[in-house]
């Protein structure tokens, strides 16, 4: 499944691009993550282009010795100009600080992470919970669900009222998609 998924998710230029040029970003225990590959997969399904709708690209990295804004600044600023001429909106940030900025910005508490792949297993919606670099997937629920339409509540993150709001905005745009119960 691995294969197909980096196949499916690569038939988008702009996640392509970025997979390309990943050594010249050059962040700690980097990952391309969300929308742009889950949302490739919908476009795919629906015989949308591989990159209509998609509104960024998001790169999670890791740095605990540095969990400064100026350095998530830095990063950002790295990033962009490696994929400036990529015409996309690139979004970077530092999973070691998002316990920094959560709780503020929606309400909540958020566990401090101790890495990259411990940020992408907390993605609202379960089946989102993925990201890739070069030849190599992440998925820890795995990538069934994305090819299945399915919507399911993450119980690492049990904020029903987030959820509701990314299942709207998703189905929104991909009608076919199909809310789950939760998990048991």
């Amino acid at each position: 499944m691995t294969t197909s998924f980096l196949r499916d998710i690569s038939s988008n230029p702009a996640n392509a691009a970025i997979l390309a040029r990943w050594r010249e970003i050059d962040l700690p225990n980097a990952w391309l993550v969300a929308g742009c590959l889950f949302q490739t997969i919908w476009n795919l399904q629906s015989g949308r282009h591989p990159d209509a709708g998609i509104k960024d690209y998001d790169i999670f990295y890791f740095d605990d010795a540095d969990m400064s804004e100026a350095g998530e600044r830095d990063a950002q600023a790295q990033a962009t100009a490696v994929l400036a001429d990529l015409g996309i909106t690139i979004e970077v940030a530092n999973q070691a600080r998002v316990h920094l900025w959560y709780p503020r910005f929606f309400s909540r508490p958020y566990p401090q992470l101790a890495s990259t792949e411990e940020g992408i297993s907390r993605f609202l919606v379960l089946e989102t919970c993925v990201g890739v670099r070069p030849n190599q997937a992440t998925a820890p629920f795995g990538v069934a669900g994305i090819y299945a339409g399915a919507l399911s509540p993450n119980p690492l993150t049990p904020y029903p009222e987030l959820f509701a709001q990314k299942v709207a905005s998703y189905r929104s745009r991909w009608p076919d998609l199909c809310e789950k119960p939760p998990r048991v």
